[in-house]
């Protein structure tokens, strides 16, 4: 039988971390756990660090987390990196990361896929992992092109409405976004549903996430 166990535990004010290496990433990555968390948790902190944007991106962002995610304690930290260049200016995007980390010790981080193909998201993923060593990581999916998904291994049953509410915020959020040929509702709802499947979440859709640590109390 499948095991079920809280994201965070019960009795806590949890912090999240949120890592992504565009505006959007976030929301279509995990925007379904996050609700699902601030439900169970509505005193929840996030902080939600976006690598790559422009002022346009990052009002869709600011957006898009507001609405998807009212009334929840939210820190922005919106930095300017060259998109497509990650792996080429390392050092600097290391140093933005490991300073992300200092004296901040979230109980749950969100990041991308490591062997993402996206260039810019798969390092984001790599320095997640060498800044945060002691933590429980969640790499979160993000169909595209490149047809990279893997074989995740943590899943997030939504409710049929969060489902909806992230799909429907995308969409509107991002506008400069809608020109992408992937980027439309069905895809959207194509993966939770397949997700949903693959977990035999009860309402029929999941997120999904692959967990390459993950330590029990005893």
């Amino acid at each position: 039988m499948m095991a079920s166990l809280p994201l965070v535990p019960s009795g806590t004010s949890p912090r999240v971390l949120l890592l992504g290496a565009h505006c959007d990433d976030i929301e279509i990555g995990c925007g379904g756990a996050l609700q699902a968390i601030v439900r169970r948790h509505p005193e929840a902190e996030l902080r939600w660090v976006v690598l790559s944007s422009t002022p346009e991106r990052e009002a869709e962002t600011r957006r898009a987390a507001e609405r998807l995610l009212p009334n929840v304690a939210i820190r922005f930290d919106i930095a300017r990196f060259r998109e497509n260049y990650f792996p080429y200016i390392g050092a600097d995007v290391k140093d933005y990361v490991h300073a992300v980390a200092q004296g901040y010790a979230p109980d749950l981080v969100f990041t991308h896929f490591v062997r993402d193909k996206h260039q810019d998201h798969r390092t984001v993923a790599e320095l997640t992992h060498n800044a945060f060593r002691n933590h429980l990581i969640l790499e979160y999916e993000i169909v595209k092109y490149d047809g990279d998904l893997g074989t995740p291994n943590v899943f997030v049953p939504l409710q049929p409405e969060q489902a909806e509410k992230k799909i429907q915020t995308v969409m509107d959020a991002f506008v400069s976004q809608r020109t992408k040929h992937w980027f439309t509702a069905d895809t959207f709802r194509a993966l939770l549903r397949i997700r949903g499947i693959e977990s035999n979440a009860p309402s029929g859709f999941a997120e999904a996430f692959h967990c390459t640590k993950l330590r029990f109390l005893q």
